[in-house]
C-alpha cells in the first residue's frame, strides 16, 4: 500500500513541533531569559493600552459633563433678512416633550431635550416673603443631557410632567433658603411659583463654589405657566447628545433627515442644524494622537523582546548545529526544520504573552488605584477586548516575525557541513 503524502507531512509536522517544544525544556534557563523580554513587552503593552483605556473613559466623560461638543443643536429661525433688515416671524415653531422623544431615538443618540429659561417668584408654604428664582423649563431627559446631580430625590419623569400638581427641582442654595438648617426636608414640600402649585421631587448636590441665587428646574409645561407671558414665548432649542464625540456628524445628518421628513423639504428656512465642530474635531484628534503615542512606547518594549528572542534562536542554531544535520541526514526536510524553530518561538512568547497580560493588568490596576488615592481621580484602568486580541497578535507576529530568520538560517545548513561542526 502506498502511504499518503498529506498524512506524512501532518506526522513530519507535529514531530518538527514536538522537537521544538522539546528543546526549550533541555534548557530551561535559556527558554526563561527569553521569556522574560517577552513578558516585559507584553506586559507594557496591556498596561499601556489598559491605562490608556482607562484614561481615555475618563476624559470623555469630563468632556460629555462639562462640554456640549457632543451636542447637536436644532433652533427655530426667529427672523428673516428683508431690505438689509432682520424682521421677526409672526409664527415660530416650538419644540416639546414629542419632538424630544422622537429625536432621543435617532440613530447615534444617547438623548435630548428641549430647554428654556426665566424668572420666577417662589412663596414658601410657612409663609414669609417671596423669593426670586432662575427658572428652567426642560424635558424630563434633561437631568442625564446635562449632567444634573441629584442630592436627594430625583427628577422627574415624563409621567410625572403630566401630573396635576407639576414636579420640580431644586438648586441646593434654593433647597436651603426655603428649608433652613434641613435643606434635605424640602422634598416633597407643594410650593407655589407664582400662584401655580409644584411638589419638590428632589435636590440638586451641593455645588463645590458659591452658588449665586436660587434656581428651580420645573416641566415644559409647568414653565409657560410660572413664567411671565414674555418669557414663555421665547424661542425653544431641541438639543440632541451624541453617544461619542466620533458620531456627531452621523448625528447631526439624522437630525437633518428627521427634519426633512416632518417639515418637508423646505425645511432649512424654518431651522438652523449646528454643532461645535472645531472643538469636536479637536477632541477626535487629541483621542486618535493619544492612543497612537502611547501604543508606540508600549511597542518599543515589545520590539525588543522580540529582538531577544531572535537573538536566543540564533544561538541555538550555533550550538545545534550538529543535531540540525543529524535531523537532515535522516530525511527531515527544510520546512520541518523551519516549524522546528518557529515552534520555539511561538512558544516562548505565547507564554510570554499570557505572563505579560497578567502583569500589564496588575500594573494598570495597581496604578489607577494609586492615582484614585494620591490624586482623588476617579480613574480605572479598561480591560477591552482589543486590548486581549493585542496581546495575543502581538505573540503571535512577534513570534514569527523574529523566528523566521533563525528558522530559515538552520533550513539552509547543509547537512555534511552540520555534521562535521564542532
Amino acid at each position: 500500500m502506498s502511504e499518503d503524502p498529506a498524512r506524512g507531512t501532518r506526522v513530519g509536522t507535529l514531530a518538527s513541533v514536538r522537537v521544538g517544544v522539546g528543546a526549550l525544556r533541555g534548557n530551561p534557563l535559556r527558554a526563561v531569559l527569553s521569556t522574560l523580554g517577552v513578558i516585559i513587552g507584553v506586559g507594557a503593552l496591556v498596561a499601556v493600552l489598559s491605562l490608556g483605556d482607562g484614561m481615555e473613559a475618563f476624559a470623555r466623560d469630563q468632556v460629555e459633563r462639562t462640554t456640549g461638543v457632543q451636542n447637536v443643536y436644532i433652533n427655530p429661525v426667529t427672523a428673516d433678512t428683508v431690505d438689509g433688515i432682520l424682521v421677526a416671524r409672526a409664527n415660530v415653531a416650538r419644540f416639546g416633550e414629542a419632538e424630544a422623544g422622537e429625536a432621543a431615538r435617532l440613530p447615534g443618540a444617547a438623548g435630548a431635550s428641549v430647554t428654556f429659561s426665566g424668572t420666577t417668584l417662589i412663596r414658601a408654604p410657612g409663609g414669609g416673603r417671596d423669593r426670586a428664582a432662575r427658572v428652567t423649563a426642560a424635558s424630563a431627559g434633561s437631568a442625564a443631557m446635562y449632567g444634573v446631580s441629584l442630592r436627594r430625590g430625583r427628577f422627574f419623569t415624563a409621567a410625572e410632567a403630566a401630573s396635576d400638581t407639576a414636579p420640580a427641582v431644586l438648586s441646593y442654595h434654593a433647597a436651603e433658603t426655603l428649608s433652613p438648617g434641613a435643606p434635605d426636608a424640602a422634598v416633597g414640600r407643594v410650593l407655589e411659583l407664582r400662584g401655580v402649585p409644584v411638589r419638590v421631587s428632589g435636590i440638586v448636590r451641593k455645588p463645590e463654589e458659591a452658588d449665586a441665587g436660587l434656581a428651580i428646574y420645573v416641566p415644559l409645561a409647568a414653565g409657560e405657566r410660572v413664567m411671565t407671558d414674555a418669557e414663555a414665548a421665547r424661542p425653544r432649542t431641541l438639543v440632541v447628545k451624541a453617544r461619542r464625540v466620533e458620531e456627531v456628524d452621523a448625528v447631526r445628518a439624522a437630525a437633518e433627515r428627521w427634519l426633512a421628513r416632518r417639515h418637508g423639504a423646505a425645511w432649512a428656512r424654518d431651522f438652523t442644524v449646528s454643532t461645535d465642530r472645531a472643538r469636536s474635531e479637536q477632541m477626535r484628534t487629541g483621542f486618535l494622537l493619544f492612543k497612537v503615542f502611547m501604543g508606540s512606547i508600549a511597542a518599543i518594549s515589545l520590539l525588543v523582546g522580540g529582538i531577544g528572542i531572535m537573538n536566543v534562536l540564533l544561538a541555538s542554531v550555533t550550538e545545534r548545529t550538529r543535531e540540525i544535520g543529524i535531523r537532515k541526514a535522516v530525511g527531515a526536510r527544510r520546512r520541518d526544520i523551519v516549524t522546528q524553530f518557529l515552534s520555539e518561538s511561538v512558544a516562548i512568547t505565547g507564554a510570554g504573552s499570557l505572563l505579560g497580560l497578567l502583569l500589564g493588568l496588575g500594573v494598570a490596576f495597581g496604578a489607577t488605584a494609586a492615582m484614585r488615592a494620591y490624586v482623588g481621580a476617579p480613574i480605572h484602568a479598561a480591560v477591552s477586548l482589543s486590548t486581549l486580541m493585542v496581546a495575543a497578535v502581538s505573540a503571535l507576529v512577534v513570534g514569527l516575525s523574529f523566528g523566521t530568520y533563525p528558522a530559515v538560517r538552520a533550513a539552509r545548513l547543509s547537512p555534511i557541513e552540520a555534521i562535521r561542526h564542532e
